[in-house]
């Protein structure tokens, strides 16, 4: 069988595949490309910038599974492909580590004013003073909204930096963590930092918007290491304007790479950002990789089960 990978895959997941005896492709396609060489395929593998849209499950023919390496399937339209049979999977846990890890770097940098030092430094600047008016996060309470994988993995880290930690996630009832569950709303009132761990759904929409940011704390800090489009990007800015939100940190954006509007919001004075890097660590990539692999293998070796001849 042969599997297309488009936006890569590290060598330790290709060699199970290649052990298996599958025949594999590895290159880049842009989106007409794509949909005219699917068809020869069993299965793709992507990671974020492939987009698998119905137009190419159409022409996939021979489709047995579509997966991603990470966690969001949101480039994958997954109910078409589950319409036509089509099995998609994904990575949840293989990033979480280096997700909530960046999700701490940036909470621990804010406080400190790192990416701002830098800035005026390399401009041989001594902004001592400036920046001398540091915040500890020890004995803070942060919120975070999604305690699934990666929201677990931070809150892990928050309490070991004795930081109080209170959630709200729909789907999660009972924790054996020491986190408070909590309406959304009385999250919004009680954080001093807030961090952000769902997908973006565009039938609900945003996550964070105009009246959320009303309800917060004056001077919280925010960060968003999940996806774009779950933060109000202009609704953010104007909150940092009025110092509702203090500080905020992001690694992800409603448009990618950005538009030369975000860069109002990404160049604010109180704002830290990274490109997208959240599961981009050698140890992720490695698990990812790994784990994409086992599961495409294990799919596609399954055995074919007959259809159950219902009774007359």
């Amino acid at each position: 069988m042969r599997i297309l990978i488009t936006d890569g895959i590290e060598k330790t997941g290709a060699d199970i595949l290649l052990r298996e005896g599958f025949e594999l492709t590895q290159k880049t396609l842009k989106p007409d490309e794509l949909v005219e060489a699917i068809g020869d395929y069993d299965a793709i593998i992507v990671r974020s910038a492939t987009k698998v849209t119905k137009e190419v499950i159409d022409a996939g023919t021979r489709l047995k599974v579509i997966a991603r390496g990470g966690v969001g399937l949101d480039n994958i339209d997954v109910a078409h492909a589950k319409a036509k049979g089509i099995t998609v999977l994904n990575t949840p846990k293989a990033s979480s580590i280096s997700v909530a890890e960046l999700t701490i770097a940036h909470l621990m940098s804010l406080g400190r004013f790192l990416p701002m030092s830098n800035i005026s430094m390399r401009r041989k600047e001594w902004p001592k003073k400036e920046f001398s008016g540091g915040i500890e996060v020890t004995g803070k309470t942060l919120g975070i909204i999604g305690l699934g994988n990666i929201g677990r993995e931070v809150a892990r880290r928050a309490l070991g930096l004795m930081m109080t930690v209170v959630a709200h996630d729909p789907w999660v009832t009972t924790t054996d963590l020491n986190v408070r569950l909590i309406s959304k709303d009385e999250l919004l009132r009680v954080s001093d930092y807030i961090t952000l761990h769902v997908p973006f759904e565009k039938a609900r929409g945003p996550v964070i918007a105009k009246a959320d940011f009303d309800k917060m704390k004056n001077g919280v800090i925010l960060i968003n290491c999940a996806r774009g489009g779950v933060v109000v990007e202009k609704d953010l800015l104007e909150a940092l304007n009025s110092r509702r939100v203090l500080y905020a940190g992001m690694d992800v954006f409603e448009h990618e790479p950005p538009t030369p509007e975000e860069f109002d919001l990404i160049n604010h004075p109180r704002v830290s950002v990274s490109p997208h890097i959240g599961a981009s660590t050698r140890e992720a990539q490695d698990r990812v990789g790994v784990e994409i692999a086992m599961k495409v293998v294990e799919t596609l070796n399954a055995p074919v089960r007959e259809e159950e001849t219902l009774p007359a």
